[in-house]
């Protein structure tokens, strides 16, 4: 088996490809363009072998596609490639527009093309698998409701419009044209190389950096949390054993409030890197450096994933609760400090998107 994974070298595309290339036999074709977020250390060294090939492309370039899947012929196409985060969606929509509907259909035309050429077994079991999230569902305003496969679209976001957009490209083709898809949508994932402007591991090096970890608000803002590496074993899962033409909702059943999440970051970085804490001249904790500030426009107040479908059909469950997933995550970034280095060493600061000032 091979599988195109686009976005490979982004954070979950990365698990991805980790996940295939570590535990099973198949090889792995990872395109990505390398924008600010893409970072080709988060496939370690010993894994990229025989069985794995890198292709710095642009989803939206269709003749470089077409190249990449006749040279490579895949099996399987998991198309993960995305601008992902909330507050750069606001500060430029036009480039979530790009890639995330126009770079969707590209990939789709390209696949189509492909698929259309296949014939006998390597045609029937072939796969477009779209993975988006939950943030196309909009705001569940505070209720007991959960996300379901078949709740209504009602995005918020630039960012959450876009993916709804991509998410209804990829369903019409399959209604259209017959191409085989699948759609996934999940819950906010957090984990190891996790780039450092989502909350989780903006506030974990913020913290060792002494500077205020911004809590949106109130901070009382819930999520439902998922472990990367829960998702990936999902997502493999749906693309191996899941039905055509279906979505699976994926989440972790982990609902937090956000200012929870910075609390139990702060309480673990005490006891997992007292010296860190110990050496402020002010003696304070990590929990000082909390700071509250103007909340991002338009921001949905909970989400939270009914996964009772992917559990009974497929037989998954997450592995991790947030609490074993976040120790896990805080230790990978206190062991790993060249990792994070690197990215900081960059273009990116730990700042803030989404509003004029971006001084928090």
């Amino acid at each position: 088996m091979k599988y195109l994974i686009t976005g490979g070298a982004g954070f979950i595309g990365s698990a991805v490809v980790r996940h295939i290339l570590a535990d099973t036999d198949a090889a792995v074709v990872n395109v990505d363009i390398l924008t600010y977020a893409g970072n080709l250390e988060s496939i370690p060294v010993e894994l990229q072998g025989e069985r794995y090939a890198f292709a710095q492309i642009n989803i939206c370039d269709l003749a470089a596609l077409n190249k990449v899947f006749a040279e490579h012929q895949p099996d399987v196409v998991m198309h993960l490639a995305a601008e992902s985060h909330v507050d750069r969606s606001i500060d430029a929509p036009g480039v979530f527009i790009q890639t995330n509907v126009v770079g969707t259909y590209t990939m789709l035309e390209a696949a189509r093309a492909y698929w259309q050429d296949l014939s006998g077994d390597k045609k029937a079991g072939f796969r477009f698998h779209h993975i988006s999230t939950d943030e196309v569902y909009g705001d569940l305003h505070g209720t007991a409701d959960l996300f379901t496969e078949t709740t209504s679209y009602e995005p918020s976001s630039p960012y959450s419009a876009s993916k709804a957009s991509s998410d209804h490209l990829v369903r019409a083709w399959g209604r259209t044209f017959g191409l085989p898809i699948i759609v996934t949508n999940c819950a906010n994932n957090y984990g190891p190389y996790h780039f450092p402007e989502k909350l989780i591991p903006h506030c974990i090096l913020s913290a060792l950096h002494g500077k205020p970890l911004p809590v949106y608000g109130d901070g009382k803002q819930i999520r439902d949390w998922l472990y990367v590496e829960d998702h990936t074993r999902a997502l493999f899962k749906v693309v191996s054993e899941g039905r055509l033409g279906e979505t699976y909702n994926i989440g972790g059943y982990n609902e937090k409030r956000n200012i929870e999440v910075v609390e139990t970051i702060c309480e673990l970085l005490e006891e997992l890197a007292p010296e860190n804490a110990n050496s402020r001249a002010n003696g304070k904790g990590f929990k000082d450096l909390i700071t509250f500030v103007k909340d991002r426009p338009g921001h949905d107040v909970r989400y939270a994933i009914d996964a009772s479908k992917i559990r009974r059909e497929l037989a998954w469950v997450p592995q991790e609760t947030f609490e074993t997933g976040i120790r896990k995550t805080v230790q990978w970034y206190l062991d790993n400090p060249l990792w994070w280095q690197r990215v900081l060493s960059g273009d990116y600061r730990l700042k803030r998107f989404g509003l004029k000032e971006n001084s928090v």
